[in-house]
């Protein structure tokens, strides 16, 4: 007998009872995203690795040491997605959404690729539902992208769930910035963690990320890009303040919050949940008001967010969604009624409902217990002498026409 092939190092099947969960926060996301104007959207599970060098950014972790990346003949390289939204500002651009009433609310819910030390919660190939609004610049995209995330988490009934904000300010103020953080950083070099020193130039704002003790030291009293904001940055982040106090979102502001993607502007947030304990991020974003011109694009402001679907349902205490109810279960006698059994349960389901009919050879006494197990409401049993019809909750059988199956188990007892 040859060995079994088991599922690939940091990845995880789906089976019932987490399908079903999926199944029901994609619709509470759905419920949520919908209401607030957002439509749909799917990218392709691989894109062009340029997309994401330029994009994420060439001294991203992601992109740096954690795609997937392969080749076709002509060299063209290729990579599956790591993250959500480069791939649709590259759709926004390609389909021509800037001629569509701005911003365009877009929302998804895809499986995404990291070559990363696998976690619980956070696996190689692991599933995000997020959202993106591209086309203004206005706060208050940022304030309800935050909320529309956060009432997501009180949907599904995530414990502990805090929220984080800061923001990054424009792209000339980080610059200016990350030339102070590095002489900050260089001088201060012996007590950090040697991969903190070895991309100072690279991306210094990393720093803050940093578990490492003595880093964490440094980074205590390291400047702060709050305190170097410009004033119509300053004045933005007050408006999604305000915005957020007026409904009534509590907040953090959290001057060290950087996130991992070189293409954040202003806005920037995470959502952590206690539940979780060390790595307690749950989901969160920013604006990226830079990105579609960073991939060929007209200067477009945008904002989205991200949240893994295995860390919501980690934190998750909402009741587990059930299984789809069994509206009749057909059963047959003989093997001279299957053809019979097989027809009745395929017109129940055509008309809307819940039908299964015996795929596995049981015996009568078999597939009884078998509707029991699959909490048929009714099951009809094809004999040669007729149809029975049974209530499986109050226990009533009664011989009907086949052709009044359907109505009875629309209708009861009539």
């Amino acid at each position: 007998m040859s060995a079994r092939i088991q599922a690939p190092r940091g990845t995880s099947d789906v089976l019932e009872e987490a399908a079903l969960a999926r199944t029901h926060l994609e619709g509470v996301a759905r419920d949520i995203l919908e209401r607030a104007g957002y439509h749909r959207i799917e990218t392709p599970t691989f894109e062009a690795t340029e997309l994401f060098a330029r994009g994420v950014g060439e001294s991203t972790d992601v992109v740096q040491k954690e795609m997937y990346t392969f080749a076709e003949a002509d060299g063209t390289s290729y990579a599956l997605r790591p993250e959500g939204t480069a791939p649709i500002c590259r759709a926004y651009l390609e389909h021509g959404m800037h001629k569509l009433p701005q911003p365009v609310k877009l929302w998804y819910l895809s499986s995404f690729f990291r070559r990363e030390r696998p976690q619980k919660g956070r696996y190689r190939q692991f599933w995000q539902v997020g959202a993106e609004a591209i086309g203004s610049d206005d706060p208050a995209v940022d304030a309800e992208a935050i909320l529309l995330l956060a009432e997501l988490y009180e949907a599904m009934g995530c414990r502990g769930v805090r929220l984080r904000l800061g923001s990054l300010g424009s792209p000339e103020t980080r610059r200016a910035y990350r030339v102070q953080l590095q002489a900050f950083l260089r001088a201060h070099a012996d007590a950090l963690a040697p991969e903190v020193v070895a991309r100072i130039d690279l991306n210094p704002l990393r720093a803050f990320d940093a578990d490492h003790p003595g880093t964490r030291r440094v980074m205590q009293d390291a400047p702060r890009l709050l305190d170097a904001l410009a004033d119509d940055d300053r004045e933005h982040f007050a408006a999604v303040r305000a915005l957020l106090d007026a409904a009534g979102l509590a907040y953090e502001i959290d001057p060290t919050l950087v996130r991992g993607l070189d293409y954040y502007t202003r806005t920037v947030f995470e959502f952590t949940s206690d539940a979780l304990g060390a790595q307690s991020g749950i989901g969160g974003g920013g604006r990226y008001d830079g990105l579609i011109e960073q991939i060929g694009g007209p200067a477009t402001p945008g904002i989205g967010w991200a949240s893994g679907i295995e860390r919501i349902l980690m934190t998750a205490t909402a009741a587990p969604a059930a299984a789809p109810p069994v509206d009749l279960f057909v059963a047959y006698a003989t093997p001279s009624r299957r053809a019979s059994a097989f027809r009745l349960a395929a017109d129940v389901r055509r008309a809307g409902h819940a039908a299964r009919v015996e795929l596995g050879g049981r015996s009568l006494k078999g597939q009884l217990r078998q509707a029991d197990r699959a909490g048929a409401r009714f099951v009809a049993i094809l004999g040669d002498e007729g149809t029975s019809l049974k209530d499986m909750e109050t226990g009533e059988q009664r011989t009907v026409e086949a052709a009044t199956v359907m109505h009875h188990i629309t209708h009861g007892w009539l």
